[in-house]
């Protein structure tokens, strides 16, 4: 048995033949994979990078994935998987990667993003149902039915690219009406849930609320706002004292992902941002505490929370890290102290020492799912969400260090 599994914090939760499988699987995996993994057991042993060095980095691996999809549609890959390579594109996640690209494309210099964001705009828009939704999962997948989670998350491209060019704002409304007129009176979306996830209710589509926020501000006065704001009470509901919620995962509500708990307190802080009620920063913050104290002194999070908060599983995961980092940044904004800058910068150079800066194309400047990268969330894949949230909390970082700069000045 390999030594590899006690370097790796919380390995030992592990069975005997958990590790017997895992090494047999290890032994039968190509080569790239097998050097991956054995890269990652070996520890964080590179230097931090940086946030501007990071954020290069995954923006051109986001250039990379959109070249590289399989179905070669303006969309962006799935993923980069090391043993199948890339994947075809993947509607939910090229909306929101779009909003970042045409964020990104607005400094000097950076026009090539935002034709690269049109571009995934313009594809997103010729998928897009009749009355309003988009399918959930990639391009090629089946069945192809509108989802609830999916649609909320290209809503969040088309409100980017509704202030760029008008040309978006029909495919806009469309969808959030469709979203706002499929809500259940209690707040809860149930009638469009994804096949590709265990069913149940989701505390984590606060982040479709977010969507609805965000176009309500662009289309005033059409219910948008009410809807996301029932949604974000319904959720509401679903979160314990100590900031922890419930139904909010994709499959363990025992144990969430921190990506779904990163999604819901994102949603969290967007309905705060827009309504300004002081009950809603206090949810926020019952759930930044709660994570906080999850966080490792070298920003090391684990990738499942129990209901107390304590990590259930022996990797990270590197999406919902760089989540939590920026929603860490934003409260601190919003809230005017410094109490969860250090913990989200910690956090941010966790995820920031496993990224690759030399190598392939396909791999430098990506983020994979787990680290290890054997862990159960996106095993053996660069994950194109995984790289969006990424550069948006550095450079939500970046933001961060501004504005202490200009309090000191």
């Amino acid at each position: 048995m390999s030594a590899d599994f006690a370097i790796i914090p919380g390995a030992r939760m592990q069975s005997v033949k958990q590790r017997v499988k895992s090494w047999i699987e290890s032994s039968r995996l190509p080569e790239p994979a097998r050097f991956e993994r054995k890269c990652d057991y070996e520890g964080l042993d590179q230097a931090d990078p940086g946030p501007q060095k990071a954020i290069e980095l995954g923006l051109a691996w986001l250039c990379e994935a959109q070249d590289h999809s399989k179905s070669c549609d303006g969309g962006v890959a799935r993923h980069y998987d090391l043993i199948d390579g890339w994947s075809a594109s993947y509607p939910e996640t090229t909306g929101y990667i779009a909003e970042t690209f045409l964020q990104v494309g607005l400094e000097p210099g950076r026009q090539a993003f935002v034709d690269r964001g049109r571009k995934m705009l313009d594809w997103l828009v010729s998928i897009q149902f009749p009355d309003g939704g988009f399918q959930g999962g990639v391009i090629d997948q089946l069945p192809r039915v509108q989802v609830t989670f999916n649609t909320g998350q290209i809503l969040t491209g088309l409100c980017e690219g509704t202030r760029l060019d008008s040309t978006y704002r029909e495919p806009m409304t469309r969808a959030a009406d469709w979203l706002a007129n499929s809500q259940d009176e209690d707040g809860c979306w149930r009638k469009w849930p994804t096949p590709f996830a265990a069913p149940g209710e989701k505390a984590y589509e606060t982040h479709v609320a977010l969507a609805l926020f965000r176009a309500a501000k662009l289309e005033p006065g059409k219910g948008y706002a009410e809807a996301a704001r029932r949604q974000v009470g319904w959720a509401l509901r679903h979160q314990r004292p100590n900031g922890w919620f419930d139904k909010c995962c994709l499959s363990r509500p025992d144990a969430p992902l921190t990506h779904t708990l990163g999604y819901a307190l994102r949603g969290l802080v967007e309905a705060y941002w827009f309504t300004r009620e002081a009950e809603l920063l206090e949810a926020c913050l019952r759930t930044a505490d709660g994570i906080l104290a999850a966080i490792g002194l070298d920003g090391r999070l684990p990738g499942r929370l129990d209901q107390d908060w304590r990590g259930v599983v022996p990797w990270v995961c590197l999406t919902g890290s760089a989540q939590i980092a920026e929603c860490l940044f934003l409260l601190s904004q919003m809230t005017k102290t410094t109490k969860y800058i250090e913990k989200a910068r910690s956090a941010n150079a966790y995820v920031r020492r496993t990224i690759k800066m030399n190598g392939s194309s396909a791999v430098r400047g990506g983020v994979k799912g787990s680290f290890p990268v054997d862990g159960d969330y996106g095993r053996w894949q660069y994950l194109n969400w995984a790289c969006k949230f990424m550069i948006d909390a550095n450079r939500a970082e970046l933001q961060a260090a501004r504005d202490i700069a200009t309090a000191a000045a």
